[in-house]
């Protein structure tokens, strides 16, 4: 009973860090050990001297494994009973990322969980009255579409998009397997509706929105569409791949994002030789000011290879203006003057030259449409 209770207490116990495995095998069982004395110590029971032995551990960790309240595998990230592999603390943050995800990303799954784990954790809001369940932390990004089927029925407000299938896409996700899927609306005017055969890769949600990242079968580019333009359709198909080369995708479009800005990964010529290293990016340098220029000097991971340079001072000893400078491929031009446009007078594309004539005609096509 002392075992199980600090397995209960300290989930996790026991993890060795991998670097460490090698030299400290036995290392697992003496922490459990010390957390087995230190619970009992604090309970007031008094335990013979050397009690328990990392022998007597290993046998009653057997007998655990017996009676199925423990796994007979290996815990090389420590010692958990079923699924309590959380602290009090722990819970604490994920119940706060399950209630903000469900309210303001619009995560049906996500609200439902939170609803079924607050009503079973009942017990713990009760004992810190408010303190539990407060949302100390919150995402506060709102979907600005229909996410629940549920609800969109209950309101007569169906749209028939793909969260209608959403169980099947994830399955798809967990499986590796192909799906056939039904873009119904393209308001970027390149003509891609109608049917397409892809490997589902991986849910996400930026800014405003949830995504679908996915692969096509048939020439293997990677690309990213948001899951309400597609309709409600998705047919498992036969074809299947390994995990292995379905994480391989998904490493290769979180490679392109982290080097691009925004979503768009490029057609499969440019995702191929970015890929192997042979695009050369090219430094995009935009010129803000004040009071603008105070906000993106904070910004000291919005891209991963930015850099922040600082103008010349004026009589009053305020710097004049900043330059932010971050390498690009082309492909991410278009996403990244989005950006720059929301900065309005306050900013200004000093290179590359391509950039910069497009900025100032955006800038004179806005004054020609105030005339």
């Amino acid at each position: 009973m002392l075992l199980i209770a600090t397995l209960v207490h300290y989930p996790g116990v026991g993890h060795i860090p991998e670097e460490e495995r090698e030299s400290h095998s036995g290392d697992a069982l003496q922490a459990l050990q010390e957390k087995v004395c230190e619970l009992a110590a604090s309970l007031e029971i008094e335990l013979p001297p050397g009690y328990p032995a990392t022998a007597t551990l290993r046998k009653d960790l057997q007998c655990l494994r017996d009676y199925g309240i423990l796994d007979r595998r290996i815990y090389r990230w420590g010692y958990y009973l079923g699924t309590g592999v959380m602290s009090v603390e722990q819970l604490q943050i994920m119940m706060c990322a399950l209630e903000s995800q469900g309210k303001y990303q619009s995560n049906p799954q996500a609200r439902q969980l939170y609803d079924l784990l607050s009503r079973r954790l009942r017990g713990l809001e009760l004992a810190t009255p408010g303190q539990f369940l407060y949302p100390v932390r919150q995402h506060l990004n709102r979907a600005i579409m229909e996410t629940d089927p549920l609800e969109m029925i209950k309101r007569g407000n169906n749209q028939n998009t793909l969260f209608h299938q959403q169980a099947t896409v994830e399955q798809a996700i967990a499986s590796a397997q192909a799906i056939e899927l039904s873009r119904k609306r393209d308001p970027y005017g390149r003509r891609l509706v109608g049917p397409l055969r892809v490997w589902p890769l991986q849910l996400v949600y930026h800014d405003i929105a949830w995504y679908l990242i996915y692969e096509y079968c048939e020439t293997g580019h990677l690309a990213i569409g948001r899951f309400d333009r597609f309709g409600d359709y998705c047919q498992l198909l036969t074809q299947q791949r390994t995990l292995e080369h379905q994480s391989q995708s998904l490493k290769n479009a979180h490679q392109l994002l982290q080097n691009g800005w925004g979503l768009y990964l490029g057609d499969p010529e440019e995702q191929a030789a970015e890929l192997a290293g042979t695009v050369k990016l090219k430094p995009v340098k935009v010129r803000f000011f004040s009071p603008v220029m105070e906000f993106i000097r904070e910004g000291d991971c919005r891209h991963p290879q930015q850099k922040i340079k600082l103008g010349p001072k004026n009589e009053t000893g305020q710097i004049e203006y900043i330059d932010y400078i971050v390498p690009l491929p082309r492909r991410s031009f278009k996403e990244f003057l989005l950006w720059v446009y929301r900065y309005m007078n306050n900013a200004i594309v000093t290179s590359p030259p391509e950039l910069v004539q497009q900025h100032r005609q955006a800038a004179q096509d806005l004054v020609a449409r105030w005339e």
